[in-house]
């Protein structure tokens, strides 16, 4: 089958098609070969010859409405309450160890939990029904030969704008929501000191980036903004670019950020290629329509799963300060796991 990826912005009840119709799509080693190029972009965690960042061509556009079928929600299967698996307990003493030396700030600790269902479910199917749950989350399914087959959840935008004007979002910080507050947008959360400084750390990233290319940028925030039962602190970044032909230059300056990676960003990165048990692939990479001029829309690849027929890989990680525990943390990756665990476990009406 043809390469193609199928998106919906959040917010919208449309998606947009993009498929390749013939020959694979093109295979980059860096963001900054992504310079003056249109296309749907696929971009792993880490890049490699295996794991390139993938562009499809857009031989076919098509825009189509979302029909909602009606669901059922099913009752969380209280994952909550497991305790942290060994491998997860390994790999928190692991990272945190390098915090309490003061080597690094921050650094995210990622995990894959493994799921099945019955029968195989369609990956459109799992599309329209993230899409149906999730309408503040920017939604997309990729398929390629080189990728496999891959569906995101998330709120967290790389780089989106066209011409001149663009935007980005600084994004750390989670809290479930829980009872009655989940009637609300988070409006009552108050924020521990551990989320705010890990929000400030990603935030004072980004600012740093921005201007290396541009000195009229502007922040706002943070604030509480909802993503299906959680609420993370936002702070959002307004800027012009001279020149939109050389956004994989930004690109490659922005990703992966400290929301994903952690400080200092070279040496956190390496060290979580070296240390993760499990490889993220295209888990905290980015996803979305390039196009300078007529509307870039990239997001970073959270809540997302890698479906193999009946069998499901999920992903989650969680940023790590000095006064994390791995009981909150593992929580914190449970809640997220959450996302995609609903688009498989609900039924039809």
């Amino acid at each position: 089958m043809s390469a193609y990826a199928i998106y919906r912005l959040p917010h919208e009840d449309c998606a947009t098609l993009v498929q390749q119709t013939e020959g694979e799509p093109a295979e980059f080693l860096s963001c900054t070969e992504l310079n003056g190029r249109h296309g749907f972009v696929v971009a792993p965690f880490e890049v490699t010859a295996q794991q390139p960042i993938l562009l499809i061509r857009p031989d076919r556009v098509e825009t189509m409405k979302v029909e909602s079928r009606g669901l059922v929600h099913t009752p969380s299967r209280g994952y909550a309450t497991c305790p942290p698996d060994s491998t997860y307990a390994i790999d928190f003493a692991n990272y945190h160890a390098q915090l309490e030396t003061g080597i690094f700030r921050k650094i995210v600790l990622a995990r894959c939990a493994e799921e099945a269902s019955e029968e195989a479910i369609e990956p459109m199917e799992l599309f329209r029904r993230a899409c149906e749950l999730y309408p503040r989350m920017f939604i997309s399914l990729v398929s390629t030969s080189k990728s496999g087959i891959w569906l995101i959840a998330t709120p967290e935008i790389l780089l989106e704008g066209k011409a001149n004007d663009w935007h980005t979002v600084a994004l750390a910080g989670t809290m479930k929501l829980e009872g009655d507050s989940l009637m609300g947008e988070g409006e009552k959360v108050t924020w521990a000191t551990k989320d705010i400084q890990e929000q400030r750390i990603v935030t004072t990233y980004i600012a740093e980036c921005l201007e290396q290319f541009t000195g009229d940028f502007r922040e706002e925030g943070p604030r509480t903004v909802r993503a299906a039962n959680l609420v993370h602190l936002r702070s959002d970044f307004t800027f012009k670019l001279p020149d939109g032909q050389h956004l994989g230059d930004l690109l490659h300056a922005l990703h992966p950020t400290p929301a994903v990676c952690g400080l200092p960003k070279r040496e956190t990165f390496k060290f979580i290629i070296q240390n993760e048990h499990t490889p993220r692939r295209y888990y905290s990479g980015f996803m979305g329509m390039l196009d300078p001029d007529g509307g870039t829309h990239l997001y970073v690849s959270l809540r997302c799963m890698n479906i193999e027929g009946s069998y499901y890989h999920l992903y989650a990680g969680g940023g790590l300060l000095t006064d994390s525990t791995v009981s909150q943390e593992w929580l914190e990756t449970e809640a997220k796991l959450e996302t995609m665990r609903q688009c498989i476990a609900i039924k039809k009406m």
